[in-house]
């Protein structure tokens, strides 16, 4: 097990423990209301030995997260954070989340349009809010709490139940992921009936129930859960590799594509007004040697693309190990990204990076229009090179290095 950091609203520094390999299906595990990462220690043992990459997260406030200095507990807070954190994964994962943190996954999975996991596990739709008084409802989420698991501050501002509860109910007609509901017998935060009313809101929604189990289904009976948890996994979202066809999510082709290692470059050239502008670009190859040709790619998406379409010419400066923070640099918006950048021209007069593996000045000789990117072919009118750096490279969506065996 390690521990890892993701920055969730507001800069809040959020901790979560790692468990098994990160090139495996990845599951997020989130506790309820007042609760730590802790109570999931046998669940993701479980599931990392069954061959899942498994982050076990503390919410704002809880256990070892940041508690928000503005003492900010809203829905949006908490919903933006889980956003947050499934964008600095590498991979989809399934959402896992006991009672509240459940509900928190459902409204933040539900209301948005992005494809940002591949399904959802929660125990215990909602109760009726609007029946309960603030002291019942905290009396409930914190029946099992201890002063030292959470910020006191996290009922001060007097969390919106109802407000929860009216997202929740759009989110579960919205859902475009398969999940399971699992309920304890003996819970008292849900019915069997009201399970199963709230069950038909979901398109793709599955119910289990387990004996012997309440409010707390996934702890009280932690291997019956887990083994159910197991199987849904196994069901939609299996421990083998991914396929893509033509006309399912262009994610899954994304990851694909992401498994072929490339370089990092950076490609330049000027505005309307003779300013350097320059990308971070990895779409760079060879064409043709006689006479000298390559190409790079540009989403059509890009704000510069018409500068790159205008101007006759362009730079091409692929990255060394050492330059990793010129490729997060020049892959920021709202920053200028020549600042702290020594560069220089040659003949061509588009940026050069000092100090870069390889810099090659091009004159553009074709531009093609295809799909959601553009191909800039240009002929290599000028190159240097440093043949005793090694390469940034760029596999899976993270930053790599050569190793030498």
């Amino acid at each position: 097990m390690n521990m890892r950091e993701f920055i969730g609203v507001g800069g809040v520094a959020l901790t979560a423990d790692e468990y098994g390999s990160e090139e495996h299906p990845c599951v997020v595990l989130l506790p309820g209301l007042t609760q730590t990462r802790k109570v999931w220690e046998s669940a993701a043992k479980a599931l990392a030995q069954a061959g899942r990459y498994v982050i076990s997260l503390d919410l704002r406030g809880h256990g070892g997260s940041d508690s928000p200095k503005d003492c900010n507990y809203s829905l949006d807070a908490f919903m933006g954070d889980l956003v947050a954190v499934l964008a600095q994964l590498e991979s989809r994962p399934v959402v896992v989340g006991s009672n509240f943190g459940g509900w928190i996954g459902l409204a933040a999975l539900g209301n948005t349009s992005a494809p940002i996991a591949t399904g959802l596990v929660l125990t215990n739709p909602p109760p009726e809010f609007q029946s309960l008084n603030n002291k019942s409802i905290a009396k409930t989420v914190s029946e099992r709490a201890s002063s030292e698991d959470f910020d006191q501050g996290l009922f001060a501002g007097g969390f919106d139940f109802i407000k929860l509860q009216n997202k929740l109910e759009p989110a579960a007609k919205n859902l475009k992921l398969p999940t399971l509901l699992v309920r304890g017998i003996d819970s008292q935060i849900s019915s069997s009936d009201a399970t199963q009313r709230f069950a038909k809101l979901i398109p793709q929604a599955e119910v289990s129930e387990i004996e012997g189990a309440g409010n707390y289904v996934a702890f009280d009976k932690g291997d019956e859960f887990s083994a159910l948890v197991l199987e849904f996994l196994e069901n939609h979202v299996p421990h083998q590799p991914l396929q893509y066809v033509s006309g399912s999510d262009a994610r899954t082709l994304r990851d694909a594509m992401g498994c072929f290692v490339t370089g990092i470059t950076v490609v330049t050239t000027l505005d309307d007004t003779k300013k350097p502008i320059g990308l971070t670009v990895n779409s760079f190859s060879s064409v043709s040697l006689d006479p000298p040709l390559v190409s790079i790619c540009l989403g059509n998406h890009v704000g510069s693309l018409d500068a790159f379409r205008a101007e006759k010419s362009f730079g091409i400066n692929v990255l060394h190990t050492g330059q990793q923070s010129t490729s997060n640099v020049f892959a920021s918006k709202g920053v200028d990204r020549f600042a702290d950048i020594d560069w220089s021209t040659w003949e061509q007069n588009v940026p050069i990076i000092e100090g870069s593996l390889a810099s090659f000045e091009c004159i553009k000789k074709d531009m093609i229009i295809q799909g959601d990117h553009t191909i800039f072919i240009g002929e290599v009118v000028r190159a240097k090179f440093e043949p005793h750096r090694d390469p940034l490279l760029y596999f899976s969506g993270k930053y790599r290095r050569l190793h030498f065996g």
